[in-house]
């Protein structure tokens, strides 16, 4: 594929992690949603280059062109590995869902590699969801992948983006077909029932008072409504933290209000 020929790798003690690496200046490292790769943000990198900004997009672990775990590992360690690679840090980190979730782990574990912190439809990465709906959609999204029904499990995925009170062919169909492509590259690389090789972190929430950086937390409203909480409880944790709300969005705010999302985030880079 083409995409593979734009990609960096990094020789972790596990196989090569792929990453994007583009412009000049203040290093932002983005860290994309579980099942997806670095394409999710092909709204944001040129926004971030274009205002003077070095911007490395990570395939996580498992993910688009990175290699598969074939040992325990943890998403702040490979994080971290590949930051000193760079040795370009500190870091502002942003993430969506999971990827928030890596950054703000990240933060906890490594705060000298990172000076800022943006978290879109995230919250600790020991977080679990309590709104009913929320939950069958979650536990339906398991079952279809654990089968290998694979057409199934994307129907549940889409849907998932759209939030709790949409479906998904109440979102943009331009975004769903790039949803999909990402999906299913990623999809490819496993297999039903495989290991799981990733070892959570824990105990989160005592740490996220001892975060002493800029952390901005990044809501779609349409989003889940304990996670919206959850973030807001976040925001005032950290020592520096805040928060806001992206109306008429749901768990991807960047893709479905592109120009807010970035709008957000340079205003958030231009305070460090």
């Amino acid at each position: 594929m083409t995409v593979a020929s734009e990609l960096s790798f990094f020789p972790s003690t596990d196989g090569d992690l792929a990453y994007r690496d583009t412009g000049s200046g203040d290093l932002v490292v983005l860290l994309h949603s579980g099942y997806v790769d670095h394409r999710l943000f092909e709204a944001q990198t040129p926004a971030l280059v274009e205002a003077g900004y070095r911007v490395v997009a990570a395939d996580v672990r498992g993910h688009g062109w990175s290699a598969n775990a074939s040992e325990p590992f943890r998403w702040a360690d490979d994080l971290a590995c590949l930051l000193k690679h760079l040795d370009a840090g500190p870091a502002v980190l942003v993430g969506v869902s999971m990827g928030g979730a890596i950054a703000g782990d990240t933060a906890i574990e490594y705060p000298e590699l990172v000076r800022g912190a943006v978290l879109s439809g995230a919250s600790v990465s020991d977080f679990e969801y309590s709104y009913d709906k929320t939950r069958e959609i979650v536990a339906e999204s398991a079952r279809t992948l654990h089968s290998g029904d694979i057409e199934a499990w994307l129907k549940v995925f889409l849907r998932a983006m759209a939030g709790p009170f949409r479906e998904a062919a109440d979102t943009d169909p331009a975004i769903q077909d790039r949803l999909r492509e990402m999906a299913l590259h990623t999809i490819a690389k496993h297999t039903p029932g495989e290991r799981n090789w990733h070892v959570p972190m824990t105990d989160t929430w005592p740490r996220v008072r001892k975060l002493d950086i800029p952390v901005l937390m990044v809501n779609g409203a349409l989003d889940s409504p304990d996670l919206i909480a959850d973030a807001e409880l976040y925001a005032h944790t950290a020592r520096k933290g805040r928060s806001v709300i992206v109306e008429g969005a749901a768990h991807f705010p960047n893709l479905e209000k592109p120009e807010e999302f970035n709008s957000l985030l340079l205003d958030f880079l231009g305070g460090l």
